[in-house]
């Protein structure tokens, strides 16, 4: 489903009823496409691992979180 941005302001239960049909519905503003909206169902949730991520252990450090924030959060004069 194709609606521009004041199809989307002022008729937005069919917007809905498509989303609930499984459709995407695309966004136009001035006959441009802006975005999509997709149904929740149709996008599938991604698990990744925090150990794959590229920050995680970044300073090397074995310490525990807590350890580690502790550290961090210490008192102003030590």
């Amino acid at each position: 489903m194709k609606v521009s941005v004041v199809d989307l302001r002022y008729k937005m239960n069919d917007v809905l009823k498509a989303l609930d049909r499984n459709e995407d519905v695309s966004i136009l503003y001035h006959g441009k496409l802006k975005g999509i909206i997709k149904p929740q169902n149709a996008i599938a949730p991604q698990k990744i691992k925090i150990t794959d991520h590229p920050f995680f252990n970044m300073n090397g450090s074995t310490d525990s979180v807590e350890d580690e924030m502790n550290r961090l959060r210490g008192g102003r004069y030590e």
